[in-house]
């Protein structure tokens, strides 16, 4: 994908306040994000963190599925219970269906997230106490049977 192609995405993104912008064409995928706090118009190219990823080929062998778990909401990202107390999971933790994750804070409401599969925690993708909105990638984990 062509660099002033990726630039100018950045730009509809800073103009339309999005914190996160997905693009999938001609066999690969773009993902633009940034943090809430708007840069300044200078500041674009290098407050915006650029990923490109190729798609696998339809008759590759598929790699082990990996599962996303992704906000259900806009809040802020809680690891763990308390500031002093442990996070709920860290990469290498093994989860059951409905052992909670995180919680997200929305509108002063502590929401938990829980897993909806058994699983291996492979990623945290997210760092304590930051924003998150619906539909961002909180986890990666691989579902074991």
């Amino acid at each position: 994908m062509d660099e002033n192609l990726i630039r100018k995405y950045a730009t509809i993104m800073r103009e339309l306040e999005l914190s996160a912008l997905e693009i999938n064409q001609d066999g690969m995928s773009v993902r633009l994000e940034r943090s809430v706090a708007a840069p300044p118009a200078s500041a674009v190219s290098s407050s915006a963190h650029v990923e490109l990823v190729s798609v696998q080929q339809s008759n590759a062998a598929p790699a082990e599925p990996v599962i996303e778990v992704t906000s259900p909401m806009v809040g802020t990202f809680y690891a763990a219970p308390a500031e002093d107390a442990e996070p709920y999971v860290k990469p290498g933790s093994a989860v059951k269906r409905g052992d909670v994750l995180c919680i997200i804070e929305a509108m002063k409401l502590m929401n938990e997230i829980t897993a909806e599969h058994d699983g291996i925690i492979t990623e945290v993708c997210i760092e304590n106490g930051q924003p998150v909105d619906f539909g961002r990638v909180l986890f990666r984990m691989k579902e074991t049977v």
